[in-house]
């Protein structure tokens, strides 16, 4: 159950925050496309959020 609420909830972070960043990374690249490889990170960090929840749920599991 743990590693469920784990993966949910990072899920949901995740979602969230590339859904903002990913609209105001549109936005810059609008006006100012050589910032491209900036943007793209930080929409990649955004994403690694949820990566950080199934590693602690597979942490979880395998303590069981």
């Amino acid at each position: 159950m743990g590693a469920a609420i784990a993966v949910a909830g990072a899920s949901i972070g995740a979602a969230i925050a590339v859904a903002y960043t990913g609209a105001a990374a549109l936005a810059a690249l609008s006006e100012r496309p050589e910032l491209f490889g900036r943007a793209m990170v930080i929409v990649g960090l955004a994403e690694g959020i949820a990566i950080y929840g199934l590693v602690v749920a597979i942490i979880l599991i395998g303590k069981t």
